[in-house]
């Protein structure tokens, strides 16, 4: 099922998730929906808060990257209580993007390479030594699970000059092709 998209504003995005257990209930379909809503709004991330559970996990699939970089071909992961654990040194910035801020794009600096733990979907311990996009798609979701935005990466002066635009966007005047959740709980 298609989840509305939490919409910025909504403290849920603020939060700091909560790790899960095995037997945490209804995750198999949590994650049915979050593939579905991920794809229905052409994303290639999105972690739970953005559907509103405010627990640790998130989907992504950067295989449409996957000409470009081959890291990315067949790049298809759930990762249930992810830890980064290791990151390099060397940055580099990429405008990114957010379901949950539409119309927002940042250029937001992040390390080049990164070690990440987690337990699939079938609670298999995996790790794995991520780089260029599939690394920063990993970052920018594992972000979501601390309550970090990509408006969080930008100076107080962008902020301020996108304050009329956020604000928009938790009013739900913003033109998307998914559904939203706004913060006082409406959904459109």
């Amino acid at each position: 099922m298609v989840k509305p998209v939490v919409a910025f504003g909504d403290p849920v995005l603020k939060t700091e998730a909560q790790e899960i257990d095995k037997g945490y209930k209804g995750l198999e379909s949590l994650i049915n929906d979050m593939w579905e809503t991920m794809y229905s709004a052409e994303g290639v991330g999105i972690a739970a808060p953005q559907v509103g559970e405010s627990i640790r996990m998130f989907v992504v699939d950067g295989t449409p990257f996957g000409e470009d970089e081959d890291i990315c071909d067949g790049f298809k992961r759930v990762m249930i209580n992810p830890i980064i654990f290791e990151s390099s040194n060397d940055h580099s910035s990429m405008e990114e993007g957010c379901l949950s801020i539409p119309g927002v794009r940042e250029s937001v600096s992040r390390p080049n390479e990164i070690k990440v733990e987690y337990f699939n979907e079938d609670w298999e311990l995996k790790e794995e030594h991520l780089t260029g996009i599939a690394a920063r798609i990993v970052q920018h979701e594992y972000d979501h699970l601390d309550g970090i935005l990509i408006t969080d990466h930008i100076t107080a002066v962008k902020r301020r000059l996108l304050h009329g635009k956020l604000r928009d966007i938790g009013l739900g005047k913003i033109s998307v092709d998914y559904r939203m959740r706004l913060p006082k709980g409406k959904v459109r």
